[in-house]
Formats: C-alpha cells, sequence, structure tokens
C-alpha cells in the first residue's frame, strides 16, 4: 500500500466504501466528488502508521458499524482503528494539521555518525533548503520541532504545519547524509498526525 499514489489511495477508498455498503455524500456541479478528504497526504514510498481522513455520509451509520463494515472489506494492508461521528455544525470545517512525526531505523554501523550529526545540525541557527520554482528558500529550522535517535535504533523527526512550504522527513535524511537509508530497503513511516482540537 506504501507503494501506490495518494489518488490510487483515494479510488481505493471509494471501492471500499461502496462494497462496505455506505453511501458517500457527494459534492455538487457537473462532475460529482465523493465528501471525503485527507487532511495531509501522505508520500509515495512511505508507511502511514496513524493516518487520519474525513468523510461524509449520505446515510446515517453509528461510528462502530462504520468501522466494522470497512475492517470487513478491507483490502491487504489498509486497516481501520477508529472512527468518529463529528457533530452536525462540524461537517464543512476541515481538520487543520498542527504536526506530523516520522521514523525510520538507522542500521547499528551507523547510529554514532548519525547521532553526531543530529547534534550538530540541531546546533545550527539556520538551515535554508533550496527548493525548485521559488527565489526563496525553505527554512528547515522554522518547522522541524523534534530530532532525536532512539534507544531502538530509530531516527524520530517531528515537523510543525505552518501552511507554508515546509520542510519534510526527506531534508532531514538528506541534510544528516542519510538520503540512502530508503535505497537500502529502510521504511520510512509517518507515526502521527497531530490535527489542532
Amino acid at each position: 500500500m506504501r507503494l501506490i499514489g495518494h489518488r490510487d489511495l483515494v479510488r481505493t477508498m471509494e471501492r471500499l466504501f461502496r462494497r462496505a455498503g455506505l453511501r458517500l455524500s457527494m459534492s455538487e456541479g457537473f462532475h460529482p466528488k465523493p465528501r471525503m478528504s485527507f487532511p495531509s497526504a501522505l508520500a509515495v514510498g512511505m508507511e502511514g502508521l496513524d493516518e487520519l481522513m474525513e468523510l461524509e455520509l449520505a446515510q446515517d451509520c453509528r461510528a462502530e458499524e462504520v468501522l466494522a463494515r470497512l475492517e470487513t472489506h478491507t483490502v491487504p494492508g489498509l486497516s481501520f482503528h477508529h472512527a468518529e461521528v463529528l457533530p452536525p455544525g462540524n461537517l464543512r470545517r476541515k481538520a487543520r494539521v498542527r504536526s506530523l512525526a516520522y521514523q525510520i531505523p538507522v542500521p547499528e554501523t551507523r547510529r554514532r555518525d548519525a547521532s553526531d550529526r543530529i547534534s550538530r545540525l540541531l546546533a545550527q541557527p539556520s538551515i535554508p533548503l533550496a527548493r525548485p520554482g521559488r527565489d526563496e528558500p525553505v527554512e528547515l529550522c522554522d518547522t522541524l520541532e523534534g530530532l532525536s535517535l532512539t534507544d531502538q535504533g530509530r531516527l524520530s523527526m517531528t515537523f510543525r504545519v505552518t501552511g507554508q512550504a515546509s520542510a519534510g522527513p526527506r531534508d532531514v535524511l538528506a541534510a544528516l547524509r542519510l538520503a540512502d537509508l530508503e535505497s537500502e530497503g529502510g521504511v520510512l513511516q509517518r507515526t502521527a498526525v497531530e490535527v489542532t482540537p
């Protein structure tokens, strides 16, 4: 599932809801689309452990029933852990993402060097990143909230979401000279999507 694009994931979800007998509310106009959204799309190649999806059903259904139907008809690699029915006043208010957390395993032979590079990176007051098509660089320090190497040898990264162009986990891997971890078989995981209350 981590190797399919976001649009393919959306199409998979639409088919899954049909199989589960759950009618999605549709937008108006010449090309109606399901009222379904992901506050933060997951990049290809990343594994999402705690993703968030918002949707509007065209029928009344308890959260427990939605969860049970989806779990019954889901595809391999896609599981559902929680469903919540929002109050009527919240139907048109989209969730705003506050922060995103990621992790990737670091081989034992590279952990000491990675730890030293993390310390040096965190000590820098500014880390500008060039972006194609942008005159101004993106500042890594503006959005990087947390960076550490856990006792289990996993590089943990947390980013604040500002709504502007921002840095991501692959930028940090490049800055730490660990960009090859993915090509060597390491899987970058998004462990949390935190939204504002």
